[in-house]
Formats: C-alpha cells, sequence, structure tokens
C-alpha cells in the first residue's frame, strides 16, 4: 500500500478523565488495557497538565495550542472564535480528510465546520440537539452506523438524570450495549477507516479504491463526564468493593489555609454524609465509564492494525480536564487546581515514525504541547528551526520552517507563530521541561459563602448549575506545576499580603509539596520557610506571562531598516 505524504492523525479526547483514574498513574486507579498498550507503543507523560480545567478553553486551546488568555475563550460560553486558526483549519489547507467523532463543544462557526469533511456529533445525555451551545446537530459526509433509534434508547436513563454534576449521582443500566456513546463512537471510527483507507473523501464520490491522501480525525468520547452512568456489563468490571478510594483529610476545608473559593465548592461537592458504600458506588461508576472508554480506544487500534495503517498513523490520547471522583472528599469539577483537576492522561504513539516505545517522561507538559509535536512529527513544519534568510532579507523570516509543499496562504510559518505550544520532550529533540501552568477565570467577581447561602439549595447538582456562570468567571488563577511544587494565585480576588509570620503568599494563595503530600491536602503557602519556593515559582509565572502575552503576534520584518510600503489586503 503506497503511503500519503505526511502520517495520519488519530487524537483521542476524553471528558474529565483525571490522571489517577488510570492504574498505570496511581495506586487508586484501575487497569486500562488498551490505553495500556498505547502506552507501550509510545511515550507516557507523568504530568501531562490541562491549560485550563474546564471543557470548552481546554479544547479550543488543544485544538489552537494557544492559551485561554489568547484565543479569549475563557468560559464554556465562549467557543471558538471567528478567523482562529486551528488544527482542523491546518489539516483541511494540507489535504487532508478531516473528521470529528464524539463530543464537539468546541466548534461553532460554519467556517470551521466546515473544515471537517465528517463530523458525527453525540455528546452526554446522546446525539446532540442543537439545545446546548457547543452541540450542532447536523451530520457531515457520514450517517450514524447505529441506529438512532439504538442510540437514543441507550441514552434514555441518562437523558433523565437530573443536572449534569453534583455529589452522588450514579445509575448502573440495561440498555443495548451497542447504544452507549463509547460504543457508537468506536463503531463510527472503524467505519471512517475502512472508507478513508479505500480514497473516500466522504463528500459523495466512488473512492479509489486506495488512500491517495492523509485523514486526521478527532475522536471525542463524552464519558467518563457526568451524568455518571454505566452500562452493568462495565459495572461488573469494576465492582465497589475492589476500587481504592484515595487519601482524605479530615478538616481540610476548616483549615484558615484553604482558599474561599476551594471551600465554596467543598459546600457543593462534598461527599461527607455519604456511607463508604455510597462513595464507592459513584467512584465505581465513574471508573466503569472509563473502562468502557478504554475498550472504544481498544478497537481503534485493533482497526488500524487490521487495515494496515498503524506504522503510519499517529495516535495521541488525553483528556480535558479531570475530576474529583472521590479525592478530597469531592465529586464533580469546579475551578480549582488539585492534581485531580489539571492533571490528566498523557499518551503519544507513532512506532512506524520512530517515537519511542514504552518510554514514559516526567516532564511537566501541556496539551496545547500536541499540536506543534503532530506538525513536526508529520514533516509539516520543522519548529526547531527558522525558515532560511532569502535574497533581499536582512533577518530571516519569523516562525518555524515550512516543510508542506503547499501555496496556501493560511499555513505559513508567520501564522505558525501563533502557536504557542512547544515540542515534547523524548517524542521529539526537545529539552526536559521546568514547569506546566494553566488559567481560570475572566477577571468577575468571587463568588462567595454567603452568595452560596443565598441559593435555594447549597449543595449538589442545583448548587452548581446556580452558581454555573458566576464561578467560571471569577477572578484571574493562574497555576504553575513543577515535579515538586504546585503554587495558585489570584491577585484579582485578594491582593492584601498575609504576611504575619514572613510569609509573603497572598491571603488565598495555594502552595502544594508534591513530593511530601501527593494528594495536595494541605496548603504550606503561608509557611515562612517556604518563601523562596514562592518567590521561584512567582517568577516562572511571570517569564509564561510574558512569553504569551501577545493576543496576535505582531508580524516581524525581515528588513534592518525602513523598506517599502507594506502590502495590506483591505478588504476583509
Amino acid at each position: 500500500m503506497s503511503q500519503p505524504a505526511h502520517p495520519n492523525v488519530v487524537f483521542i479526547i476524553a471528558d474529565q478523565m483525571k490522571w489517577s483514574a488510570l492504574r498505570m498513574y496511581s495506586e487508586i486507579g484501575i487497569e486500562t488495557p488498551s490505553l495500556e498498550r498505547l502506552a507501550r507503543e509510545g511515550v507516557r507523560f507523568e504530568n501531562g497538565i490541562t491549560p485550563h480545567p474546564l471543557c470548552v478553553p481546554a479544547r479550543t486551546s488543544m485544538m489552537t495550542s494557544r492559551y485561554a488568555h489568547s484565543t479569549g475563550c475563557r468560559r464554556n460560553e465562549t467557543l471558538m472564535p471567528p478567523g482562529e486558526l486551528h488544527a482542523f483549519r491546518i489539516w483541511k489547507e494540507l489535504g487532508y480528510t478531516t473528521g470529528l467523532i464524539g463530543k464537539n463543544h468546541c466548534f461553532i462557526q460554519q467556517s470551521d465546520l466546515a473544515t471537517m469533511d465528517v463530523r458525527c456529533e453525540i455528546s452526554h445525555s446522546g446525539l446532540s440537539r442543537d439545545n446546548y451551545l457547543g452541540e450542532v446537530a447536523s451530520l457531515q459526509g457520514m450517517e450514524w452506523v447505529v441506529p438512532e433509534s439504538v442510540v437514543v434508547e441507550s441514552h434514555s436513563t441518562r437523558a433523565n438524570m437530573s443536572g449534569g454534576s453534583g455529589s452522588g449521582a450514579f445509575a448502573v443500566s440495561d440498555h443495548p450495549l451497542e447504544g452507549y456513546s463509547s460504543s457508537v463512537i468506536a463503531t463510527q471510527v472503524e467505519a471512517f477507516l475502512d472508507r478513508a483507507v479505500q480514497g473516500d473523501k466522504f463528500d459523495g464520490s466512488v473512492g479509489s479504491g486506495k488512500q491517495e491522501g492523509p485523514f486526521a480525525i478527532e475522536v471525542s468520547f463524552p464519558d467518563p463526564h457526568a451524568p455518571n452512568e454505566a452500562p452493568r456489563k462495565y459495572a461488573e468490571l469494576v465492582p465497589p468493593e475492589s476500587i481504592s478510594l484515595p487519601p482524605t483529610r479530615d478538616g481540610e476545608f476548616d483549615d484558615p489555609a484553604a482558599p474561599e473559593r476551594n471551600r465554596v465548592l467543598y459546600e457543593m461537592l462534598r461527599l461527607d454524609g455519604s456511607s463508604e458504600e455510597e462513595k464507592r458506588n459513584i467512584v465505581s461508576t465513574y471508573l466503569a465509564m472509563t473502562r468502557f472508554v478504554d475498550d472504544g480506544v481498544g478497537r481503534i487500534l485493533d482497526r488500524l492494525e487490521s487495515l494496515g495503517i498503524r506504522d503510519n498513523t499517529i495516535v495521541v490520547f488525553t483528556a480535558d480536564h479531570g475530576d474529583f471522583a472521590g479525592e478530597h472528599n469531592m465529586f464533580g469539577k469546579g475551578g480549582v487546581y488539585y492534581d485531580c483537576l489539571v492533571r490528566v492522561p498523557y499518551i503519544v504513539s507513532w512506532p512506524g515514525g520512530g517515537v519511542p516505545q514504552d518510554a514514559v517522561d516526567d516532564s511537566p507538559v501541556n496539551t496545547i504541547d500536541l499540536l506543534p509535536t503532530i506538525l513536526q512529527l508529520s514533516g509539516i513544519a520543522d519548529f526547531s528551526a527558522s525558515p532560511p534568510l532569502e535574497s533581499g532579507q536582512d533577518l530571516p523570516p519569523a516562525g518555524p520552517r515550512l516543510l508542506a509543499k503547499t501555496s496556501s496562504d493560511v499555513v505559513t510559518p508567520e501564522s505558525l507563530r501563533r502557536l504557542q505550544g512547544k515540542l515534547l520532550p523524548t517524542v521529539t529533540g526537545a529539552d526536559p521541561r521546568t514547569a506546566a501552568f494553566s488559567e481560570y477565570g475572566t477577571g468577575g467577581p468571587p463568588f462567595t459563602m454567603e452568595m452560596l447561602d443565598r441559593l435555594p439549595q447549597r449543595s449538589g447538582s442545583p448548587a452548581i448549575m446556580d452558581s454555573l456562570w458566576a464561578r467560571e468567571a471569577e477572578g484571574r488563577r493562574k497555576m504553575v506545576r513543577t515535579r515538586e511544587w504546585k503554587y495558585v494565585t489570584d491577585l484579582a480576588s485578594s491582593a492584601a499580603d498575609s504576611s504575619a509570620g514572613g510569609s509573603t503568599a497572598h491571603n488565598e494563595d495555594e502552595l502544594y509539596d508534591l513530593v511530601a503530600d501527593p494528594w495536595e491536602l494541605t496548603n504550606v503557602a503561608h509557611a515562612p520557610e517556604n518563601t523562596g519556593t514562592i518567590s521561584e515559582m512567582r517568577a516562572l509565572l511571570v517569564d509564561w506571562m510574558l512569553e504569551t502575552e501577545d493576543y496576535d503576534p505582531v508580524p516581524l520584518p525581515t528588513l534592518i531598516g525602513r523598506g517599502p510600503k507594506p502590502v495590506i489586503d483591505t478588504s476583509h
């Protein structure tokens, strides 16, 4: 079989899957045979960090390789803005056959949807219905392989579960297994792969019978995000009595060092009052959903192998963010930075392309690093080198060196300067990393305990949904994480120093010693002996903020002096 000029790409995203849900990362995780297989075939990153622990900002950042403060996508209600350079636009410009199968929650502009030859959306309650921002019900390029009536039936329990988050709601159901999203998506991807290798462009034309160009597909599993429901087969694979509950600390949120926003979230998501049996049931359901996703990944890997294209296909797996799932005695998510929310599974695999196999890298890396790394591996651009100096130029053109043969005015060295991610170590020849960063909030006012007390219900899903927009917007939190330490600060909520006893931490600051306290149960930001560490972490934050401050990179000159009048297109 002749191979396309560039490798295929299968970009797999799980929704709300925390790192510690997997046994290969944590003693409280479960075995995930397919992801363990993928890790043996590639590089597993121990400290993969989301740029933002909220769905839309995390997804837009992954697709653009730009932080939320650059895209403007800081809330679930601010989706991919018009004109952004993102993965699908790049792939489409370079002649890839493209597809998005599963949860969208990122693209809504018609110009962006048009970059996908195939788009089949399914979300937490079943087939997308156009009643939620970030879902688009129409199909592109393919019909559903599994009958829609079966999908609707298999999501009937989930569709009727109240709310979508909170502490303790779960269900085990007995609907047709092939209709649950994790199976529907795997079936649809299998059909996509079968057709893509036959040269199908999904435009109604007859395929040539052989693959003439590469494909790139985003496979987006809605699970293990709430509603927390698993088919009985998978619930039986992860019985409640078999799981390990995470360590917790009594009185963690009575500690004066606990920031108010963490205490507010705890009041809404706390599992206090639940018996150990109840906690085991809800956590095991989450883990059963995780195992179902794992089987879906395995089916995709099997199909790549059986079609003979695995060696020419880059496969990556990660998640947009995590879930408490019992950690800190909570279930769900919110705008805080514990590892269960910001640290995600992270695997890059391409055995046929020279990516090391069965390797583990402990560098703190970010999921925005995936796009430039994929482009580097694909031979589209060299982010480790600048374009060569051309005749009549004093300075080389800005941006990475473009390697793909293209006349595109969209994919250029100048446009690729927008990408803020960096090449991944071990996968490429890039140096190991020191720190990774995350952020949350839009500068809005804090959501306080007093505001929580005014809600009709101050706990569970009702409280989560009634306070959602305020909590998504509050503050401008920034996090930096190294291998040994995590520091969180937010000058927008508390600029006053808490300097008693020699501490330089602000009132709402958090600092966790990840070596001595890996479950982040004690905030040591206000301990005087950590003043030096806080200074070092603040310096890392400042460097990152300065490096990524440009919303849109300014065009750079190729001449030292002043040349002819620039040609600027003013027609749009």
